[in-house]
């Protein structure tokens, strides 16, 4: 019996299951594998970069289209709520620069202007650059803007700048009104070529829209770009043709005002309002910058867009 019983308390010889001889826990495996049957699956939602163009999804933000129409239309509503003038502004801003300019650059500096009058001339060279300089602007805010909403609940981050981009294409239309009262002051005539202004206007949309994320990007990281980019929007007016033509450079100076998009951009819009034959060059110059600055920008923004949660 004693024989016996030592026999049975002898551990068990070693197995495939257990090579070590090791004695486990009793039950030990029944109730491991209960408990992986039991156990809820917790879901994993993995966010990864787009690979679209320079990392840019643009199947998830038209996903989001509706969020981007809202953001948009409150903008609109924010920016003009408890304003004595209302949507006032959007019409007397570029008509005082318009004024200030015609006096200090039309009739005091002599500086031509194509042969076309000196006001609308000016006017429509401020309306595309009056939008692209308000939409970079708010867009470079947005992301800090709207922290709570960024730290709160995923989408696509590429839809607050695109929002404020989109929002500026309202003002646009209001002040584009005024100069076609203009136009027919003056007693210019309405051609076909007024129908390149919306394919021209979303060109330059798309451009503001790569600058704004750009800068809304950098803005979350270094709060310095909100002093910095009014000084350089500044100096980049002044080096686009808006109070002078094309002409007015020297020739071999006409270069550098070629590697600044909204240089094509505001001499082919001119050209639509005026009737006059488009510099497709400058164009075709200005779409491949456009094209090229929405890769590096995107990439940019894709980089950094993992972060802004942590710093915003």
């Amino acid at each position: 019996m004693k024989a016996l019983r030592r026999e049975n308390m002898k551990s068990p010889p070693p197995t495939e299951e257990n090579p070590l001889n090791a004695e486990a826990p009793p039950h030990s495996a029944a109730a491991a594998a209960a408990g992986a049957i039991s156990a809820p699956r917790v879901p994993t939602l993995v966010i990864e970069g787009g690979k679209g163009l320079g990392g840019l999804d643009f199947r998830d933000l038209w996903a989001h289209r509706d969020l981007l129409y809202f953001l948009a239309w409150r903008d609109v509503k924010v920016r003009y709520k408890q304003t004595a003038m209302g949507v006032a502004w959007v019409i007397l801003q570029p008509l005082l620069t318009m004024a200030i300019f015609t006096v200090l650059f039309g009739r005091l500096a002599k500086v031509p202007s194509d042969g076309e009058p000196y006001p609308i001339f000016v006017f429509a060279g401020l309306l595309p650059w009056t939008y692209f300089n308000q939409a970079v602007t708010t867009a470079s805010n947005s992301l800090v803007g709207n922290a709570a909403l960024i730290t709160k609940v995923y989408f696509p981050r590429l839809v607050i700048p695109a929002a404020a981009v989109c929002a500026g294409l309202i003002d646009f239309a209001i002040a584009a009104s005024i100069m076609f009262v203009m136009a027919f002051h003056y007693g210019m005539p309405f051609g076909a070529s007024l129908l390149l202004i919306p394919p021209l206007m979303a060109l330059t949309a798309l451009f503001a829209l790569c600058v704004g994320m750009w800068m809304s990007a950098l803005n979350v990281k270094y709060r310095d770009v909100r002093y910095a980019l009014p000084f350089l929007l500044q100096i980049w007016m002044y080096l686009t043709p808006i109070i002078y033509p094309l002409n007015f450079i020297p020739e071999r100076w006409r270069w550098l005002l070629a590697l600044n998009p909204l240089s094509g951009m505001i001499q082919a819009f001119r050209a639509a309002v005026f009737g006059r034959a488009i510099d497709w060059s400058g164009l075709g110059l200005a779409c491949a910058m456009t094209a090229v600055f929405l890769v590096a920008a995107g990439w940019s923004f894709r980089r950094m867009e993992r972060q802004f949660a942590d710093i915003v």
